[in-house]
């Protein structure tokens, strides 16, 4: 008799699993700004069974397909057909098959999304549990949250170090081991300190204006925005300060970041002494620019102040009919400590997986060729631990840009300091049209 009730609670469970099969969507379009999460879905999601030539579809082993709508991110051209599509979804607009599924977001935006009704409640709505989440780190989930709502998951988690050239390190202190570095550039006055001697031999000790700004943005004792009202933290005139300085004394190489001749200083001509970089920066932007010339002669340590840089999050967006294939997702890239441990293994970038970033940083068979075989994963490891997301706004991405932007005519001479200052008060309210106020540090 048992037998029988097991055969036929088996039957039934296997119904009920074919109607949510059923009822899913067979079509996923998932919306990005460029290939990255294509390629780690593409190579590490489990339920992959095929790829299109083109790369445009991916097929699932449930039999959904996959579509990758890639709108890149230049003059803020993703966030706008995303918000455009959004907004005909909520409209009702779109029949199911052009609904959009998956969106993925940046740090410097994620509150635009999830605190609104765009996106989904990770637990609520998708099914994901606090013992499915509870090896991720907190700052990442805090990124994600509105309300103490968890809207977006990423595999991902992006600690700020200071890479350096090993080479340039000997020259100018006389050893390039990353724990005698990390002395001496351990504080702001020692990290200017430095570069005056990095002057003195012919090296920059930075590439360009902005390469130290987010390690100071990422450490301000409040808010952007309060109500109608920006207020700008010390700790980012303490960055005006020390770019001036660096400007004026030849510290720097006034290049601005992304281009060419910031690239260029990363190469073995470059004669730039370190720049600040997260994980994907590392492995993925300094080794292409540094060549094969650079591997070896590269390392990271701490610097000054913890910080973090970028980070993207998968967010469910609402009117989806594919939950259960989403929740799939989440589960496998986000929270499964082996296939998060694979791709650092396979990529060295930096997981969401605490428990198994710890496993690989206490692994003295793992490092980095490009780093000299640092276990640079050690180093990040603690530096994640340090990430405070207390003072996040959903106007960060804006003040950030418009704050740098305006003060680069100062730091070339081609502005007053009050001059500056005016630029950045009209931009910001042009930006955001509800701030009438912008506050100064006396």
């Amino acid at each position: 008799m048992k037998k029988v009730m097991s055969l036929v609670l088996a039957l039934v469970l296997v119904a009920l699993a074919s109607a949510v099969i059923a009822d899913e969507g067979k079509v996923l379009n998932i919306w990005c700004w460029n290939d990255e999460f294509q390629s780690r879905f593409n190579d590490y999601y489990p339920g992959v069974a095929e790829i299109a030539a083109d790369k445009s579809t991916t097929t699932l082993k449930n039999g959904v397909v996959v579509n990758w709508i890639i709108n890149p991110n230049a003059d803020n051209n993703y966030q706008n057909k995303l918000d455009e599509q959004l907004d005909k979804q909520f409209e009702g607009q779109l029949a199911d098959d052009e609904k959009i599924d998956i969106f993925l977001i940046e740090a410097d935006y994620a509150l635009k999304y999830v605190a609104d009704e765009a996106s989904l409640d990770v637990r609520a709505d998708i099914g994901l549990t606090d013992a499915d989440l509870a090896d991720q780190y907190d700052y990442t989930q805090k990124i994600a949250s509105a309300d103490g709502v968890l809207k977006g998951v990423t595999w991902q988690a992006t600690p700020g170090l200071f890479a350096y050239r090993r080479s340039i390190a000997k020259d100018v202190l006389g050893t390039d081991d990353p724990a005698a570095v990390q002395e001496a550039l351990s504080d702001w006055d020692k990290f200017n300190a430095v570069a005056e001697q990095a002057a003195a031999k012919g090296y920059k000790m930075l590439s360009g204006y902005d390469d130290s700004y987010r390690t100071f943005s990422n450490n301000v004792s409040a808010p952007w925005v309060s109500g109608d009202t920006v207020t700008v933290d010390p700790n980012l005139m303490k960055w005006v300060e020390q770019t001036k300085e660096f400007t004026d004394k030849g510290y720097n190489n006034k290049t601005s970041l992304w281009s060419a001749e910031w690239a260029a200083d990363q190469s073995a001509e470059g004669k730039v002494f370190g720049f600040f970089y997260s994980t994907w920066g590392i492995n993925f932007t300094l080794v292409g620019n540094a060549g094969e010339a650079g591997f070896g002669d590269w390392a990271v340590c701490y610097g000054p102040q913890p910080y973090y840089w970028g980070g993207t999050w998968i967010c469910a967006a609402n009117g989806t009919d594919n939950v259960e294939t989403i929740k799939d997702v989440m589960l496998a890239l986000s929270t499964d400590k082996d296939i998060l441990k694979k791709i650092t293994l396979d990529t060295q970038d930096y997981t969401n997986s605490i428990s198994g970033m710890s496993e690989i940083a206490n692994d003295p068979a793992f490092g980095s060729d490009f780093l000299g075989g640092q276990n640079h994963v050690a180093l990040f490891l603690e530096a994640a631990q340090k990430i405070d997301m207390s003072n996040i706004s959903a106007y960060d991405q804006g003040c950030n840009e418009k704050f740098q932007q305006a003060f680069k005519n100062y730091f070339d001479g081609n502005a007053t300091f009050d001059e500056a200052k005016a630029a950045f008060e009209t931009a910001i309210k042009e930006q955001y049209p509800v701030i009438t106020t912008v506050v100064w540090p006396e």
